[in-house]
């Protein structure tokens, strides 16, 4: 029977995911997310005039909670140097295990969820690419705030230049504030604890990790709140554009899949458009089939084109080659 192309039935099952294609696609994606924020780098002059914009937006609306987050993080050390550390290594480990947990228990759910936060990762290069922004810890020291992750570099191993490890700080765009990632991926990371997640523990961390996660981006002076609030719109526009992905993806795939050579003369190519039922010469005429042949009401072996082939030739006391008349009386009977 034709082979049928559509996705997700049982005619063509979808492909099972492999960890060793898997994580070739991710490290990619995060490549190109990385050398864009490279690339993405503007001007110092516009990135501190949209940042400057933003907040004097946040103040008009009344909406700059970061100057009472950053001052209380400056002042209490005991809360400041761990928000350091939940900015500079949660989301590097995080996202990860949780694309683990579903890759290996979650298999069903996996593809779309991976495939809604890689979306979501590269409209946010779109938003550093456009809009490069100065992250309050880099405004001048007249609007308030102060760098906790350079306050408390002697903790960490980050120096002066956000989380990059020291003497790395060039091979980062310290412009790319707006929208915050940390707060995008903290929040795919919370639906899916929830959605997926079977405990009250799981559905905890699930409400927990994102809303921690944007304190810690204001406190230490990474992030505005528009910030966060543009990171939580991208991975909604991600969540919208996933399933236009994924569909693209299987006709890209698909396409492949139809335009690879086929050999001439195969039996699916010699019995197109005939009913199953319908038997073929080319079926009857080639022993390598392995199929039996009915004939008269008697059935042959395999490879046999004649009922009771093999009888005949090869009687009682007849050698091999003889014809039946020459091998006597134990010669069997003809087939009726």
């Amino acid at each position: 029977m034709p082979h049928t192309d559509t996705p997700g039935t049982e005619a063509a099952p979808a492909p099972r995911l492999r960890w060793w294609t898997e994580l070739p696609l991710i490290l990619l994606v995060y490549a190109c997310y990385s050398a864009g924020r490279l690339l993405a780098r503007g001007d110092v002059s516009g990135a501190v005039d949209n940042g400057l914009t933003i907040l004097r937006s946040e103040k008009a609306l009344y909406l700059n909670f970061e100057h009472p987050l950053n001052r209380f993080f400056t002042r209490e050390a005991w809360i400041g140097i761990p928000a350091d550390f939940w900015y500079a290594s949660l989301h590097y480990l995080v996202t990860p295990a949780v694309l683990v947990w579903l890759f290996r228990s979650r298999a069903v759910r996996y593809r779309a969820a991976r495939t809604w936060l890689m979306t979501s990762t590269l409209i946010g290069l779109i938003g550093f690419t456009l809009l490069p922004t100065c992250p309050p810890r880099l405004l001048d020291a007249s609007h308030g705030f102060v760098d906790t992750m350079a306050q408390y570099s002697s903790y960490g191993w980050w120096g002066g230049a956000a989380s990059a490890p020291r003497g790395m700080g060039n091979m980062t765009n310290q412009y790319a504030a707006m929208p915050s990632l940390h707060v995008g991926w903290a929040l795919w990371c919370g639906v899916m604890l929830w959605r997926f997640g079977g405990t009250r523990a799981t559905k905890a961390a699930a409400v927990a990790y994102p809303l921690i996660t944007t304190i810690v981006v204001m406190g230490t002076a990474n992030h505005y709140f528009l910030d966060a609030v543009a990171g939580a719109a991208v991975m909604g526009a991600g969540l919208l554009l996933a399933p236009l992905v994924m569909r693209t993806a299987d006709r890209v795939k698909a396409r492949f899949v139809l335009s690879a050579p086929v050999a001439a003369d195969t039996p699916a190519d010699l019995t197109a458009g005939l009913p199953a039922s319908t038997p073929t010469d080319s079926a009857a005429a080639s022993p390598a089939t392995g199929s039996s042949i009915v004939s008269a009401g008697c059935q042959t072996s395999a490879g046999e084109r004649i009922p009771r082939q093999r009888e005949s030739r090869l009687g009682a006391g007849a050698e091999p080659g003889a014809s039946p008349k020459d091998a006597g009386d134990g010669a069997p009977a003809p087939a009726r």
